[in-house]
């Protein structure tokens, strides 16, 4: 079997003062998934910063950091289109109709968001989300925190808003999400439609347990600095390519293969490069 290695780069929260390793600006991130890419990953989740540090939706920061990383490798391209809470619906929208990248997140409902905030994805923009994608060719990568955006997804799949194969990420660990269990993750992947592609992360503390159950359980897997700043419980990582590198030697040694953006493509439904 081969298993599809993500790599969350960058995120919208961790700062260099959690990890001094966090990538932030067009350059930092696309030389870290360059050096992702040669360790295994196949698919690079994209997250962009202001010149602050923070999240951001700036479609000119997508379309720089693109550039850079197209100059280098194939890795199929992922965007997130939550990368502000205090984005509105059009800027969440807007690199993806400009840029067209092989895949981007969609968030399957609102949540309440780290027991400080808000995460909002309303029906209207769920709507308009997903209207967009099929528009541009852009496949969904439909994010899931708890049992109910399974829900939301099948009745956007009923209503044509998404179309099957539908690949699911579950995030697990995400205060106001469900917890990074193994009985969660069981349970969630339970949910989902027959024929669908999953993949998984736990956040934190969470990281390698759910890595190893998604791998014993027939999934893909998600590693990077955006989920989890350690390598170990008192060391942090040195880079998104360390933690691509131990998720590779684990997926070899389980007797998997680590799939190439090529063979990504094929599993996920995705246009080859030109």
């Amino acid at each position: 079997m081969k298993t599809i290695i993500t790599v969350a780069t960058t995120g919208a929260w961790p700062t260099k003062k959690d990890n001094p390793n966090v990538p932030l600006t067009p350059q930092e991130i696309a030389d870290d998934v360059y050096e992702c890419y040669k360790a295994g990953a196949a698919v690079a989740h994209l997250h962009m910063r202001d010149d602050e540090g923070k999240g951001t939706m700036d479609k000119n920061k997508f379309k720089e950091t693109l550039k850079l990383i197209k100059e280098k490798c194939d890795i199929v391209i992922n965007m997130t289109t939550s990368g502000d809470l205090n984005a509105t619906d059009e800027t969440r929208q807007a690199h993806l109709k400009e840029l067209r990248p092989d895949m981007a997140s969609y968030d399957c409902g609102s949540m309440n968001w780290g027991h400080s905030t808000l995460f909002i994805n309303s029906p209207k923009f769920l709507e308009e989300l997903g209207t967009t994608m099929l528009e541009h060719e852009v496949k969904p990568e439909i994010e899931i925190f708890d049992a109910g955006m399974i829900y939301n997804s099948l009745y956007y799949l009923k209503k044509g808003i998404l179309k099957a194969p539908i690949h699911y990420q579950f995030v697990l660990g995400a205060p106001g999400g469900s917890t990074a269990t193994v009985e969660n993750l069981v349970y969630l992947k339970s949910l989902i439609p027959e024929g669908s592609t999953w993949s998984a992360l736990g956040i934190g503390r969470g990281h390698l347990p759910i890595l190893l159950t998604s791998l014993a359980m027939g999934g893909h897997v998600r590693v990077g600095l955006e989920d989890n700043v350690m390598y170990s419980k008192d060391e942090l990582a040195k880079s998104n390519s360390q933690l691509v590198e131990r998720a590779a030697r684990i997926i070899k040694e389980f007797g998997n293969k680590v799939a190439t953006p090529d063979e990504a493509r094929d599993i996920l439904g995705l246009k080859k490069e030109a």
